[in-house]
């Protein structure tokens, strides 16, 4: 059977599996008023969620 011959650093372990465990970036939309927002939530800036005003935005 195949032994390593000397102890893998973690370090090098590491490195190795460090693209696997990347986030991708959440899917984001730009609203109406210009802001960019995770799709199917309401706009912080202006309140509105699918054109349509849900909350009243904080001046």
């Amino acid at each position: 059977m195949a032994v390593p011959k000397t102890k893998t650093s973690s370090a090098r372990r590491d490195k190795r599996r460090s693209n696997v465990w990347k986030i991708s970036m959440p899917g984001m939309v730009k609203c109406s008023c210009g802001e960019f927002v995770l799709s199917h939530r309401i706009c912080k800036a202006c309140g509105k969620y699918g054109g349509e005003e849900k909350i009243k935005a904080e001046s």
